[in-house]
């Protein structure tokens, strides 16, 4: 019975609750994570991270405690009280590991839930979009000072465009000739946006652009919000890593400013929304303007249109290779997709003119 078993579970961590009841937390698509109800608050989510697409649990879970750790050092100012609905905080087995690993070779950790909070899994106003932007800055700018060669790189290659072109060539050379002629629109805009998108992973390369502390998931939904839509923190530190700014805020702004669903194949509904991006933008200098080089600031507009470009590719890419990454719910699902990227990116381009 699941209510035992998280029950049990539940019970290798050193946090001095007791066990009351349970609630499945759908929000994610790769671990399973589940509010755990004590008899008397704080309450709890714990978490199974899936090790089959995480090959380094142990690190994973060490990059977010010593995240977590650093930004609490960095907020030690704040109330006790505030310091709990702004840090996530992860607790130890009762054995003093950092993860509880279970018969089955799953790895769980644990940490507090942050009562009266709420997520959004779209923006809907310039309001969550600023305080979305406002969140991003704030964490970026807590973790300037950490030093990010410390961290596991829990996805090799994440935003890596030449590993990237490298899948897509494979995919293009192995592709049936039917999907080949259906993307031929598709496979001729990637060719001919190459040098263009290599320019943040060259300047990355170079040094010119410094390494940071990056949480490469900064979707709306990974932004958690009280119920005034004040930003409250970053949540899912699952693929906290070694990255350039320019993911991030691009991530982002591809997740926010798309009018329309990611796989919509009318390809008229999809647009760039500028208010959202300048709302976003705006909160985002708020917080991080001083921590950014004059060569950062000059490239945030193409780290949106990077990141729109690699989701488009890696769509394109699955759709060359028979759809074996994404799921898919029809036999164009991944070359709509990547149309729908490569759309919304065209639309950027004339509505920023970069």
């Amino acid at each position: 019975m699941i209510s035992e078993k998280l029950k049990y579970i539940f019970g290798q961590f050193e946090h001095g609750a007791e066990f009351d009841s349970y609630k499945e937390l759908a929000s994610g698509h790769i671990n399973d994570t589940y509010l755990i109800k004590a008899k008397e608050k704080p309450h709890f989510v714990l978490q199974r991270i899936n090790h089959g697409v995480f090959k380094d649990v142990p690190g994973l879970i060490e990059n977010k405690m010593l995240i977590s750790n650093h930004i609490k050092d960095k907020l030690g100012h704040l109330s006790p009280k505030k310091q709990k609905r702004r840090i996530l905080r992860f607790y130890m087995t009762k054995s003093g590991d950092s993860y509880y690993r279970g018969d089955e070779g799953n790895y769980w950790n644990l940490m507090h839930f942050i009562d009266k909070s709420v997520t959004h899994l779209s923006v809907t106003s310039e309001t969550i979009a600023h305080e979305g932007g406002r969140l991003l800055g704030q964490f970026l700018t807590l973790t300037n000072d950490f030093d990010a060669s410390k961290l596991t790189e829990v996805i090799p290659k994440f935003h890596d465009m030449s590993f990237r072109y490298w899948e897509f060539e494979e995919a293009k050379r192995k592709a049936s000739q039917e999907r080949l002629e259906k993307a031929k629109a598709q496979i001729e805009l990637v060719g001919n946006a190459k040098e263009e998108m290599h320019i943040l992973q060259h300047l990355k390369e170079s040094g010119d652009i410094k390494l940071r502390v990056t949480h490469n998931d900064t979707k709306i939904s990974n932004v958690l919000f009280n119920k005034r839509d004040k930003g409250l923190c970053l949540i899912d530190l699952d693929t906290v890593m070694p990255g350039i700014v320019h993911y991030d805020f691009g991530d982002a702004i591809r997740t926010i400013c798309n009018t329309a669903a990611e796989d919509e194949a009318n390809l008229d509904l999809v647009e760039f929304n500028v208010d959202y991006y300048n709302a976003y933008t705006k909160g985002f200098l708020k917080e991080m303007g001083d921590s950014l080089t004059p060569i950062e600031l000059k490239y945030l507009p193409l780290g949106a249109k990077t990141m729109i470009f690699i989701i488009g590719l890696r769509f394109l890419t699955d759709y060359l290779n028979g759809d074996i990454y994404f799921k898919t719910k029809y036999d164009d699902h991944n070359l709509d997709r990547a149309k729908n990227q490569f759309k919304l990116l065209q639309s950027l381009s004339e509505k920023l003119s970069v």
